[in-house]
């Protein structure tokens, strides 16, 4: 079938609170600019969050989501997929089920992606986040690293975020 996004966000600075977005195929398109996505439900099948914005994803993707949980019923999903050359995803202290691929990531079959690509963990659990399987170029963040993907400076949230949520 063909796409049928459920929401395009294009415009910046653009804040969801306690929203459910619901989709089959490419549910969100985090198109460009600066996001904040807190308590939120995202559903779809098939890359259903993509996009090239820079986007905070707190309490349920560069992409940044902060204690999430990641569950379904199939098998096999990928955290990412390297559509464009430089993707940058980071997935912290959150909860993932079995239903993660144990690669983890794909460099989309492109394997010239594995050098331009950011994927991170940091702190995760559950079967999903098991690292033994992991595609050599994703990496375990350290504490350093991740800390610039876990708070509102991530998307310049300070600025714009009024009055600024507290996490």
């Amino acid at each position: 079938g063909a796409q049928a996004v459920a929401l395009r966000i294009s415009g910046d600075e653009a804040a969801f609170y306690t929203c459910k977005i619901i989709g089959f195929q490419d549910t969100l398109c985090d198109d460009r600019g600066n996001h904040f996505f807190m308590n939120c439900y995202i559903h779809g099948t098939v890359d259903f969050i993509f996009g090239s914005g820079k986007s905070l994803y707190l309490e349920n993707t560069g992409y940044s989501f902060v204690h999430c949980t990641i569950t379904g019923t199939a098998q096999g999903a990928y955290l990412g997929r390297a559509w464009k050359t430089s993707p940058k995803v980071v997935y912290a202290y959150t909860d993932m089920s079995e239903v993660i691929n144990p690669e983890g990531w794909s460099h989309n079959l492109r394997p010239e992606r594995a050098q331009t690509v950011f994927y991170g963990e940091y702190k995760n659990t559950g079967p999903g986040a098991d690292q033994a399987g992991r595609v050599p170029f994703a990496a375990q963040l350290t504490e350093n690293v991740a800390q610039e993907f876990l708070n509102l400076g991530f998307i310049e949230g300070s600025r714009w975020l009024l009055p600024p949520p507290n996490i």
